[in-house]
Order: C-alpha cells, then sequence, then structure tokens
C-alpha cells in the first residue's frame, strides 16, 4: 500500500503560548453498498492525532503515531477496518493535536523555532475491496471538511484547555449535519522520509485513586502516593461555565505544592496544568494530546461537594514494554530500589527512552545509554530502541557528530553533547545484540558508527586525548556540571569504549577493515590516556575520585598486574567520603560492579542502601517513590524527581547478586551463573527471559550452608562459579552450567 502524499490541514494558523488555537476536528462520511472483504487504512497525524470509525474510537496508542522531527521521519499506522465499518454511511473522523510539529514549550530546546512548525495536519489513504474484487481508494483531500474541537489549546509540555460548552455532540457519527464546517485545506508536503511505526505503543496500563485530599492554596491537593506518568480522567456534576484547573507536580513544601523544580526557566510557569470549562450536567474529561510526570494536582474551581475521590484518576501511560526480567530478595530497600527503577524506567519511556517526564520529556543520548543494559534486562524495549536509532541516525550531522537530544530541531550539537552522551549510537545496537542476538539491529547501525568513528578522530588533541561536551553529570553533593572527574578523563575513557564496541560490532558483521580502523582509534586513545591519565606510581587515575578510580579499573586502563593497587586506592577513596560513593552518572554506571568484581559485594550493597546521605536508601528514607535526578540534601534544590540514568542497579542486583551473567564473553549461547552472597542477605532471586528461554537463580541460607537453585534453557552452556569462601557439597567451586538444585558450604 502506498503512503498518502497529500496532507491536509484546518488552516494555516497554530498555537503559541500567547494565542491558542483549537485541535481541529476533521470527518468524512462514504456510503458503501456492501460491506468490503479488505479495508486498510494508513494515516499520519503531524503532531499527534486520534481516530474513530462511526463512532468508535480506534487509535493505536496514546500520543499516536509517534514523536518525531518531521524533517526526518514521518510516521504512519496501519488499520484494518473490516470489522469497524457497515453497510449505508460509514464516517472517519479524526482529532488533530500538535505534538512536535507545533510545540511552543518546548522553547528552551528552541522548537518553537524549528523550520517545520507548522498547523497540524493529516494524510490518510484508506483502500477498500468489494466482495466483486472491485476497489474503492479513498484519501485525504479538501473532500474532508474540519470544525474546531472543544480542544482550545495543547501542548504535549504545557498541557492542555478543553471547553466543554464547544462539544459537537455526535459529530464523528453518520447522520451528522457538518454542512456548517469549513473545507480542509492542502498542506505541505513534510519532507521527512515516511514510515510505518514499528513501535510498541503508548498505553493506559492502571487507575489510581487518591491516597489524601487536603484543602490547599484556595483549592485541594489530591495525592496518588506514587510518583509516575500519565494523566487525570475529571469527573463531576459540573456547573455551565465553571473552570476547573489542574496542576501537576511531583513534590511539596511545607504541605504546598512546588512546581520550580520542573521549570527550566521562569518564561512559562504554566508547566503541567489542565484546564477544563464545564458545560453543565454529568461530564468527564481527560486530556489527548498531552502527558504529566506528578504524584501530586492541585485542583483549583472545585466545590467543596465535587472535591472527592472519585473526582480524579490517574490513568498511568507509558509505552507497551512487557516484562523480561525481575529480582526480589530479603531486604526489603533493595525490593523497593528494583520497584523505583523499574517504575522510573516506565515513566519515562513515551515511544523513546526520556530525561524525565515532568519537565524537559527530551530523548537525551546519556541517559538512554545509561539505562540501556539494565532496561533491556527487565523490560522488551529493542523495538523502541531501534525505531529511535533511526531518529538518531537522521539527526546525525554531515560531519557524523551528534546531538544531545533525538529529536531535535538542531539544538544539542553546540552544549549537551560529548563522548559519554554520543555513546548511545553504539551502545544501545551493542546491548540489543548482546542481550537478544538482533544483528539487523548492528547492520542498521554500522555505517552510523563508522561515520561517527571518523568525527571522533577528528576531535583528538594534539595530545591524544578529547575533551568536549558533557562529563560526570549530576555529581553527588554539587552542581549538575561540578564535576571531580576532568572531563579529558571521562571523555576519553568514553571514546575508548565507543571504539572498542564498535570494533566488536564490526567483527560480527564481518568488516574487517572497519573494525581494524576501530581498533587503531581506541589505540591511540588508550596510549594516550595511559601517558596522561593515570598515575602508574601510585595507580591513581586523574582527578583522584571514585568516579575516575572505578572508570580506569573497569575500561581496563590499568593493566590486570596494576588493578590490585588501584583498586586498593577505590577504597581509599570510599572510605576517604566515610564509606558513602561521590560520583556523577558515569561512575554510577561502573562502581558498584567494580566492588563485586573484587569482592567487595557487601561494600557496594552498603553504599546502596544506607539510610545516610549519599545513597538511594536516603532517597527512600525521603519518601522518594521514583529514581530521582541528583542526589542533593534537602536543601539544595532535586532538580528532578522521576528519572531514570541511576537505574543501573537493577543490572547490579540480577547481575552480582543473582548471579545472572548471560552472554557474557559476547560469543552468544553462553550463559554464566555467578552469585555473590550478600551478608547481609537471607536469600535473593533473579530471573530473566533471553531468546533460547528463562533463566531464573534463586538462593537462599540454611543455617551456615546455602541452598542455590537455577534454571536454564538446556542450549545454552556456561559455568556455575562460586565466588572466593565457597564450595559446592564436593569440594568443587566451578560447576557445568545445568539447571538443578545445588548445596553450598562455606569454607572452614
Amino acid at each position: 500500500m502506498e503512503f498518502p502524499m497529500g496532507f491536509i490541514s484546518a488552516g494555516t494558523d497554530y498555537s503559541s503560548l500567547e494565542r491558542h488555537i483549537p485541535a481541529p476536528y476533521f470527518r468524512r462520511s462514504f456510503t458503501l453498498e456492501a460491506l468490503p472483504v479488505k479495508a486498510e487504512l494508513l494515516i499520519c497525524g503531524l503532531g499527534f492525532y486520534e481516530l474513530w470509525i462511526n463512532g468508535q474510537k480506534l487509535t493505536r496508542g496514546c500520543l499516536s503515531p509517534y514523536i518525531s522531527n518531521p524533517d526526518d521521519l514521518i510516521y504512519y499506522d496501519r488499520y484494518q477496518l473490516t470489522e469497524a465499518l457497515r453497510q449505508g454511511e460509514n464516517v472517519i473522523g479524526i482529532c488533530l493535536g500538535n505534538g512536535l510539529q507545533n510545540n511552543p514549550g518546548g522553547y528552551t530546546w528552541d522548537f518553537e523555532k524549528a523550520r517545520w512548525r507548522g498547523a497540524p495536519a493529516l494524510a490518510l489513504r484508506l483502500e477498500l475491496t468489494a466482495p466483486d474484487g472491485s476497489g474503492i481508494l479513498l484519501e485525504s483531500g479538501c473532500d474532508f471538511r474540519t470544525a474546531p474541537s472543544p480542544i482550545r489549546f495543547d501542548d504535549y509540555r504545557v498541557g492542555e484547555i478543553y471547553d466543554a460548552r464547544a462539544e459537537l455532540e455526535g459529530w464523528n457519527l453518520p447522520g451528522y449535519d457538518d454542512s456548517g464546517w469549513k473545507q480542509a485545506v492542502p498542506a505541505p508536503i513534510p519532507r521527512g522520509e515516511a514510515r510505518i511505526c514499528q513501535a510498541n505503543p503508548i498505553r493506559a496500563w492502571e487507575e489510581l485513586a487518591p491516597v489524601s485530599i487536603t484543602p490547599s492554596e484556595g483549592g485541594y491537593l489530591y495525592d496518588f502516593g506514587l510518583n509516575q506518568t500519565g494523566v487525570c480522567r475529571l469527573e463531576l456534576q459540573g456547573e455551565p461555565g465553571q473552570e476547573i484547573t489542574l496542576r501537576h507536580g511531583e513534590h511539596l513544601i511545607d504541605g504546598r505544592l512546588d512546581r520550580l523544580n520542573i521549570l527550566c526557566d521562569q518564561k512559562n510557569g504554566e508547566n503541567q496544568k489542565a484546564v477544563y470549562i464545564c458545560k453543565g450536567g454529568r461530564e468527564s474529561y481527560t486530556p489527548s494530546f498531552t502527558y504529566y510526570g506528578f504524584r501530586y494536582v492541585l485542583v483549583q474551581g472545585l466545590k467543596p461537594e465535587q472535591a472527592v475521590p472519585s473526582a480524579l484518576t490517574y490513568r498511568v501511560l507509558h509505552t507497551d514494554l512487557p516484562e523480561r526480567g525481575g529480582f526480589r530478595c530479603s531486604d526489603e530497600t533493595v525490593n523497593k530500589l528494583q520497584e523505583l527503577t523499574r517504575r522510573s524506567d516506565l515513566s519515562n519511556f513515551m515511544h523513546f527512552p526520556t530525561d524525565c517526564p515532568q519537565r524537559e520529556k527530551n530523548g537525551w543520548t546519556a541517559d538512554a545509554a545509561l539505562s540501556a543494559e539494565h532496561v533491556l534486562l527487565n523490560l522488551e524495549a529493542e523495538h523502541n530502541y531501534k525505531e529511535w536509532l533511526r531518529a538518531i541516525r537522521k539527526a546525525q550531522s554531515p560531519e557524523g557528530a551528534l546531538p544531545g537530544i533525538v529529536p531535535t530541531g538542531g539544538w544539542g550539537f553546540e552544549w549537551g553533547c560529548g563522548p559519554a552522551w554520543d555513546s548511545v549510537l553504539t551502545w544501545i545496537p551493542y546491548y540489543v545484540y548482546l542481550y537478544r542476538g538482533d544483528r539487523e539491529i548492528l547492520e542498521e547501525n554500522a555505517h552510523a558508527i563508522l561515520r561517527y568513528l571518523d568525527y571522533l578522530s577528528t576531535r583528538i588533541r594534539p595530545d591524544g586525548l578529547v575533551c568536549w561536551g558533557l562529563g560526570d553529570w549530576c555529581p553527588t553533593g554539587r552542581g549538575a556540571d561540578h564535576y571531580k572527574a576532568p572531563l579529558e578523563f571521562t571523555d576519553t575513557m568514553c571514546a575508548m569504549d565507543i571504539c572498542r564496541k564498535a570494533a566488536y560490532i564490526f567483527g560480527e558483521l564481518g568488516r574487517q577493515s572497519q573494525k581494524e580502523f576501530a581498533e587503531a582509534l581506541f589505540r591511540r586513545l588508550y596510549q594516550a590516556a595511559r601517558e596522561r591519565l593515570i598515575d602508574t606510581n601510585t595507580m591513581t587515575a586523574l582527578g583522584s575520585c571514585q568516579t575516575s578510580q572505578a572508570m580506569a579499573i573497569a575500561w581496563e586502563l590499568f593493566t590486570p598486574a596494576e588493578k590490585p593497587e588501584a583498586f586498593r586506592r577505590l577504597l581509599e577513596l570510599i572510605e576517604d567520603a566515610d564509606q558513602h560513593f561521590d560520583m556523577g552518572v558515569l561512575g554510577g554506571r561502573v562502581l558498584f560492579h567494580v566492588l563485586s568484581d573484587f569482592g567487595y559485594t557487601d561494600l557496594a550493597l552498603k553504599l546502596i542502601t544506607q539510610e545516610s546521605f549519599p545513597s538511594y536508601g536516603n532517597w527512600l528514607a525521603r519518601g522518594a517513590t521514583t529514581l530521582w535526578e541528583d542526589f542533593q540534601t534537602d536543601d539544595v534544590k532535586v532538580a528532578s524527581q522521576n528519572h531514570h540514568f541511576w537505574g543501573d542497579i537493577s543490572h547490579w542486583f540480577l547481575r552480582h547478586l543473582s548471579g545472572i551473567w548471560y552472554n557474557p564473553r559476547g560469543k552468544g549461547g553462553e550463559l554464566d551463573i555467578r552469585p555473590c552472597f550478600a551478608e547481609k542477605l537471607t536469600f535473593a532471586e533473579g530471573w530473566h527471559t533471553a531468546p533460547e528461554g528463562r533463566i531464573s537463580v534463586r538462593w537462599e541460607r540454611e543455617g551456615e550452608r546455602l541452598r542455590l537453585s537455577v534454571q536454564a534453557p538446556e542450549t545454552l552452556s556456561g559455568r556455575i562459579s562460586l565466588e572466593a569462601g565457597f564450595v559446592f557439597r564436593d569440594g568443587v567451586s566451578v560447576k557445568p552450567l545445568a539447571s538443578g538444585e545445588y548445596e553450598i558450604l562455606p569454607l572452614p
């Protein structure tokens, strides 16, 4: 089926923050003498659409079809409509939202200046096959009629305004009189490549009732108990013209809703807002073209008798990402942190991974790269990763550079990028291949990776290092970019890792010359790093901080012979911090793994779970229900309370506490089980569904002994290895991989 090329809109006017233009309705009626044997619809809405056939809402998911730069990619959804059609008159009804097509609320990242900015538009093609084999073709054109909807303003960052007095009863049903509607007008054809959206859709997953309602600021503060992502359904017996305002937030100060922590600047103080104007009578409203990150809603305009629990219901939204793994143990702090990580991952997966759902809603590249491994261990995310990578490749500059956010209208090349952020182009294909065996994702991205390596080679300084962009972001207790780890250190280390993973990717694809290029670039960076970034007399990495030391150990800047002394130095740095971590997100990706690799799992678990600041346990003690953006004290503003780039602890739980090491050597078909029996725990269990089948591991203490249960697909080979100080009942510490129950003894 060909993509429809004729785009239409309601006009040329589009909303700004100062001047609101309603979201347009479109309708087209047509008559069928007989029911078709086949009916296929392709539809693109720029930015979002909702679809009805004969009054039945059929939209594939929320915020359909996708969020993209239409200069790069335009997305269509495909529908089979045979069951929705009827003999006689039929009606196609569509409502369009602004999405990224017109996003004045994205001014911080210049989206209001995007060259594609314009009124929302649609393209549609309906192909029908009659019982006699003849065909009928309907396409978007001026025979569609249009009128303003009750959605008087929408912006997926700012929010929505809905005037129920402007509702048009039956507008999407047969028999409706649309003679007062205008004809649709032709709209410019977008520049981007047309695609069928293959990403999993966004859906509503659960509904939450408020846990409390408190009078506040002339209204009522609804607390839903959990910080998540979605919209509220408002239901009430309203009076004509009654105006209800919903302000969404995640943070309270002295019992009042604080929204300053979710504003990027003060230009638009109305972020995360919904306004509903009543028509009178029993009415219900749910926003269509926006979403919010929130726990609390300040509702103003309700009368006391209307401020009841049923007035507001939290509809939790996120991309459809089926569960693929999980973890549980005897420590409830750890279990809660696993829950917080899962909640943050889902809250921040709206078509693609975003940095936060309440403020930016951007596809920040480092956030996604840092989270990719633990997300793939827990969730079925590869389809959406592959779709987003198409946008990343389109955003790559002619020189091979990458922006810090995708999609972008050009923002993010001058600030917000750098090797740690650019690693997304290599890390996501690498981890999807590692955990899912998807060769296609390597083939699709190999050329873009090569282009980036070529660009990277032009950024090497005369001293052999690289240094630009962002580094160890959100360091503990300091401003977001006040790093202890020098930027030249983290950038060079990340660049080396990109080269290492790129060489592996090229090797798997049999691209020998490209592999050799990546390896040569790695050696060039490695030699300079060895000379300039570590002191081999003291085995200390540049910066003398936890991030530098852990990265240099984890990513092999120290040789195997040097690592024991370098690790001893890392322990000193942790001791200097009173046995707390002191790092940014790059350090957070490696520190706990390094500790476990050297037999210090108990220390890693303490750093994660202790209640004193800074720690994840401290977040819990302060009421966190999602992962926060940074580790700050109470007297310093936490910028966001729903981020996911600190979530690698879930990967650490599964890998080190339960012991699941899938594809440990990157050769495929292998599984190692290497549990760490943390003294604090009486049991731990984890599971992951690999392409070969379900893997599950559980260990528990039985007095001085332990019982280990392993279930693994027979097609996987590998070994079960015990950490130092433990042996199997027969006295060995390593066994070939096999499902079964094992008795483990501590050495005397």
